[in-house]
């Protein structure tokens, strides 16, 4: 009797699946066309991204070797052309090698490059921050203590990347322009944090000797 039941349920669930097929057939098939496409779509852009990064690895190598031989003019144009057609993290970095490769012939123009990566929404916090650390570089002898303050303060946050070079920078922009507050506040800052590397920290204990005295209350 049993196997005569299990006979009957066999041919029931059959009978079901048939109607099922027949019903919603052409749903399940093209349900699996689009599994299948979305699939291969998928595998194809990750082809096609890991092509065009190893393509943008091999051109950045090409720019990078040109700067190494002093022909900066190349390799500025170079890193400016990948840019323009590489993914985000060699365009970024092909934006910020260009600037860096135009500060060798006009640093004016370099400072507009750095101020445009700062500007853009496209690069993270620290890359931002090393585009203004590197203009503010370029106009440390020629920019006012006010302007570097308002160039580089926003790279001075305690967990900023630079901030040590941001802090040493304003440390000897408020020196040249003779603010010996100024100039004791950020060297008293890079004193402070323990992580400031052990160069720099010479460096800020040199320029806090040459500081007048404290005044005495």
């Amino acid at each position: 009797m049993s196997e005569l039941f299990s006979e009957v349920d066999e041919e029931l669930r059959r009978e079901q699946l048939g109607k099922i097929w027949a019903r919603y057939s052409g749903l399940i098939v093209g349900v699996a066309v689009l599994i299948i496409i979305a699939v291969g779509g998928w595998r194809g852009y990750e082809y096609f991204q890991a092509k065009k990064s190893a393509e943008a690895g091999s051109a950045f190598e090409a720019a990078a070797a040109l700067a190494d031989q002093n022909k900066h003019a190349e390799a500025e144009a170079a890193f400016t052309q990948l840019a323009a057609t590489a993914p985000r993290g060699y365009r970024n970095l092909s934006l910020l090698r260009a600037a860096a490769e135009a500060g060798k012939r006009d640093p004016k123009e370099a400072v507009k490059l750095y101020d445009a990566i700062v500007a853009d929404s496209g690069f993270d916090g620290a890359e931002r921050d090393l585009a203004r650390v590197r203009a503010a570089g370029l106009l440390l002898d020629t920019e006012s203590y006010n302007n570097m303050l308002q160039r580089l303060e926003p790279a001075t946050a305690p967990e900023a990347t630079f901030r040590h070079t941001a802090r040493e920078l304003l440390a000897l922009s408020a020196w040249r322009a003779n603010d010996t507050a100024a100039a004791r506040k950020w060297l008293d800052m890079i004193s402070a944090d323990g992580q400031t590397p052990s160069s720099l920290r010479s460096r800020a204990e040199a320029l806090q000797a040459l500081l007048p005295p404290v005044a005495k209350s």
